[in-house]
């Protein structure tokens, strides 16, 4: 017999069979010789020795075949939990669009937002704010960091959970034996442990897990301890239909919920309904989910467990609209059947601080085309309750948006200087200067009122906006200039660098150039009152004490400020100053009084305003000459126009002319 079961085998394979099964025997033999005389040097004569171990503990290792099933569901897990989908960038619907346009332009039109309003509508970027218009609950599913969706950490297992083939047990003893193994359950629903051999789990309850695992081991050893728990749960797949941004077949544990299972699949996509979502099992719907309930209420009473082979179906998105302006989060909300404008207004939050509670306005689809939008009513019921359908806009407008006629605003002003009380004060409608004064105490005895300097914001904003237009023009003026210059040798075209450069350095401070708003107030030297003029929000009044001294600066031997002295001409200060430098400009002298007014020399004549009496708090300016050329220049350039001109004459005469 053995002849023929080897008349087709080589000798050296049969020679090597041979080897391998003896030794396999030997190792065997050997394990069962060392565990007997084990067992007798513990308890010489006892039968139940390995089952009395009193003094000595046992160290239970798995065999070969277990601890390479360990190894390779370790490194599953690993690479389960690494793997990463990478998930699209967000883009947005056709409405979604749209209704980030309207909230762009609605921005546009706020005076706080318009200056930094950079939003495209093409690509939705955002509002003014940095805000992006988008369904309400994108963020939720849609817009997670890369794989933060995928990687599931183990949820905590409850009590009542029942163990099933393809969960892991923990198993963890002490004492007589010792142990630290992590066991799969089987096909067959059992776990194999180390020398006490299998287990039947299936169907058992997490809490009951320990005391069947102790019930078996006991048969083997005594004095022990263990704790077992699920430490890996089973893999569940489900298949997810529908309108998801990654529709078909999801790995999720066997704990996780419908919820999990889209946030898996992506979330509904741009088509998806985030309010119809249903669990179907065996064919019949089980559970249906309203994803709102949780991003609004926080509710999450509708997400139930999954099951292998569950279908989630995420349905077509339903009636959409648009909720924007001074809400708490501006976004798109779909609408089940009944649901209306208060309904809308509450699902993004309802409206924020500084909204028009009793107004918003309705831009209804049926209409857009005649563009006829209307206004409804939140103080009455049935305004609350207007019904919106597909692809309408609500617009809730800002209370503090819109600027009040200027009787009805209070007065915010600020008095500073020689007053009894500075401060910051609040003014009834149609208050005056007068009235700032006497809120501020009156005047000190030292108050200078001819020197007042008063402030205004919106005059300020009209200087900036006049200075900048002179600014572009004389930019255009400027680069007009130097294109149409024309050259003739390199000392013109150095010339004409060297002033293009300073031309641009002027540009360039000018451009930071800040106009204070002031206005000037036409005060007599002695005047003892302000004038009967009325204030707006945001004034400043700053009343300073006479001065004691005048200022001369500009192209003078000695810039600074000189004790004043009564009646004395302008003259008189410039000469303390040293008089204009040979570079001065003196025709183009001018005089800046203490309340905001310049006399200037060409006005008057330089004889005529060097005898203008000074008053405290003046300030003489002595320019200095721009365009300035040498006699060397001036000849060089008459020798050239005369040689020009002889050569004109020359040529006539050669012409007979």
């Amino acid at each position: 017999m053995h002849s023929s079961h080897t008349s087709g085998t080589s000798p050296v394979k049969h020679l090597a069979r041979c080897g391998l099964m003896l030794l396999a025997f030997h190792g065997l033999l050997s394990s069962a010789l060392a565990e007997q005389n084990s067992d007798r040097e513990q308890s010489p004569g006892s039968p139940n020795a390995s089952a009395e171990q009193d003094t000595s503990s046992t160290q239970l290792r798995s065999t070969t075949a277990d601890q390479t099933a360990n190894t390779l569901n370790s490194a599953r897990n690993r690479r389960d939990s690494q793997i990463v989908i990478q998930r699209a960038p967000y883009v947005p619907n056709e409405f979604e669009r749209y209704v980030q346009t309207q909230a762009n332009r609605l921005s546009q039109l706020s005076p706080n937002n318009a200056s930094s309003n950079n939003a495209s509508p093409n690509n939705a970027s955002g509002n003014s704010n940095g805000e992006q218009i988008r369904r309400l609950g994108a963020d939720l599913l849609t817009d997670l960091p890369d794989g933060l969706g995928n990687q599931d950490p183990l949820p905590q297992v409850p009590d009542d959970y029942i163990v099933k083939p393809g969960d892991e047990i923990a198993l963890t003893m002490w004492g007589s034996a010792d142990a630290n193994l992590r066991l799969p359950v089987d096909r067959s629903g059992q776990i194999a442990v180390p020398r006490v051999g299998t287990v039947a789990v299936a169907g058992t309850r997490q809490a009951e897990l320990g005391n069947v695992i102790s019930r078996r081991v006991s048969q083997v050893f005594r004095n022990f301890q263990l704790s077992a728990n699920v430490s890996q749960l089973r893999s569940v797949r489900v298949f997810v239909t529908g309108f998801a941004q990654r529709p078909g077949s999801v790995s999720v544990s066997a704990l996780s919920s419908i919820l999990q299972a889209v946030m898996r699949a992506g979330g509904p996509g741009a088509a998806g309904s985030f309010r119809d979502i249903t669990l179907r099992r065996g064919g019949k719907v089980v559970a249906k989910l309203d994803l709102y309930d949780l991003i609004v209420r926080g509710d999450r009473g509708g997400d139930q467990w999954v099951q292998p082979d569950d279908v989630i179906h995420i349905g077509p998105v339903g009636p959409q609209v648009g909720v924007i302006g001074s809400v708490n989060l501006p976004a798109v909300v779909e609408l089940k059947s009944g649901e209306t404008l208060v309904d809308a207004i509450a699902m993004v939050g309802g409206f924020n601080a500084v909204a028009d509670r009793s107004r918003v306005a309705v831009e209804r689809l049926a209409d857009r085309a005649a563009g006829r939008v209307a206004q409804v009513s939140m103080l009455t019921a049935e305004g609350s309750r207007s019904a919106l359908g597909a692809g309408d806009l609500v617009r809730v407008f800002s209370a503090i948006s819109a600027t009040l006629p200027q009787e009805k605003q209070n007065k915010r002003v600020r008095v500073e200087g020689e007053v009894a009380r500075p401060g910051d004060y609040v003014l009834p409608p149609n208050s005056s200067l007068a009235d700032a004064v006497q809120a501020a105490g009156g005047l000190t005895p030292d108050a200078y009122l001819y020197g007042t300097e008063f402030t205004r914001e919106s005059v300020r904003q009209a200087q900036q906006q006049n200075f900048d237009r002179a600014l572009r023009d004389l930019e255009t003026d400027l680069a007009k200039g130097a294109s149409s210059r024309r050259v003739a040798t390199t000392e013109e075209v150095a010339t004409l660098a060297a002033a293009d450069t300073a031309n641009a350095r002027l540009v360039d401070r000018l451009r930071q150039v800040r106009p204070t708003g002031r206005v000037v107030l036409q005060l007599p030297p002695q005047a003892t009152a302000l004038p009967a003029m009325g204030l707006e929000d945001g004034d400043r009044l700053s009343i300073p004490a006479k001065s004691t001294s005048v200022g001369v600066f500009g192209s003078v031997f000695n810039s600074g400020s000189f004790i004043y002295a009564n009646d004395k001409p302008i003259s008189h200060y410039v000469d303390q100053a040293g008089g204009p430098t040979r570079g001065a400009d003196p025709a183009s002298m001018f005089l800046i009084r203490a309340n905001g007014t310049v006399v200037s020399a060409r006005q008057n004549g330089e004889r005529t305003f060097e005898a203008q009496t000074v008053l405290p708090g003046d300030t003489v300016f002595v320019p200095e000459e721009t365009n300035k050329t040498t006699f060397v220049q001036d000849a060089k350039d008459w020798t050239q126009i005369l040689y020009q001109f002889g050569l004109g004459v020359a040529g006539i005469k050669s012409l007979g002319l």
